[in-house]
């Protein structure tokens, strides 16, 4: 299958050019937004806390990817090249960056309100899949992250991967990380469930299905695999996220016995 040529320039205004890969961010938080309205209803959450609460998520994102994308992926180019940090557009995010902006966000915003972390983690967590998957269609978008050479039937020819059909690995996240996350959590999180439960189960559910996806992604070239002829440095900073998030649930349950 032949890569559907995008123009990665969504849309153009005189010299300002919004990106795919930026546009899709933005209705990641959108979506995040309406579901977390339905969600603030139900948990109650004051008005105006869930919009405080996305602000400061927001720079937790992108702050976090950029500066754990340069510290895990790409460090020696950017100390080069401070300034491709703010090129956001060109890709280059790293979701464990991102995470862990978004939990020093998810402290401060505890302080300010007077929120548990845990809270505020489970409230949340179950509408964070839909950025993902969005995020990943950016980078299908984008023509990058792609996947090893292939010969399933939907296996594609990217640009700039060479003549040979590989696997659209951004799809595979987007569908696993993404829309199964997200339904997993949105049932899971349906019914109450002890403090910490739904974070723990994001946390293990990310973590294996990115490290599944890791066998047929192709690893970072500055690194290529790192151990066992095999392990990739996505999959090392699953393996906390695995051990934490099933640590966590049986702690929450524990907990509640």
């Amino acid at each position: 299958m032949t890569y559907p040529e995008i123009d990665p320039v969504a849309l153009s205004l005189g010299p300002l050019a919004i990106h795919w890969y930026g546009l899709m961010y933005l209705l990641g938080f959108a979506f995040v937004w309406l579901l977390g309205r339905y969600r603030a209803a139900r948990h109650d959450w004051q008005h105006g806390q869930l919009e405080d609460l996305l602000f400061y998520g927001a720079l937790g994102v992108i702050l976090g990817g950029r500066l754990g994308y340069a510290l895990f992926y790409d460090l020696a180019a950017n100390l080069d090249n401070p300034l491709n940090l703010l090129k956001i557009w060109q890709g280059g995010m790293s979701f464990h960056g991102g995470l862990i902006g978004v939990l020093i966000a998810f402290w401060y915003f505890g302080r300010k309100t007077g929120k548990g972390f845990f809270e505020i983690s489970d409230f949340i967590a179950p509408m964070v899949p839909i950025g993902l998957m969005l995020g990943r269609i950016g980078n299908f978008i984008n023509g990058e992250l792609w996947g090893r050479v292939s010969d399933v039937p939907w296996a594609t020819v990217f640009p700039g991967a060479g003549p040979l059909p590989r696997h659209p690995s951004q799809l595979y996240q987007a569908a696993l990380e993404g829309l199964l996350l997200f339904i997993i959590l949105w049932v899971y999180s349906a019914k109450p469930r002890p403090r910490a439960a739904v974070s723990g189960l994001f946390l293990l559910g990310y973590g294996v299905f990115r490290f599944i996806v890791e066998f047929v992604r192709i690893p970072d070239p500055q690194y290529g695999y790192i151990a066992f002829g095999w392990l990739t440095m996505g999959q090392i900073l699953c393996l906390p996220m695995i051990i934490g998030g099933a640590a966590m649930m049986i702690w929450a349950y524990r907990r509640q016995a």
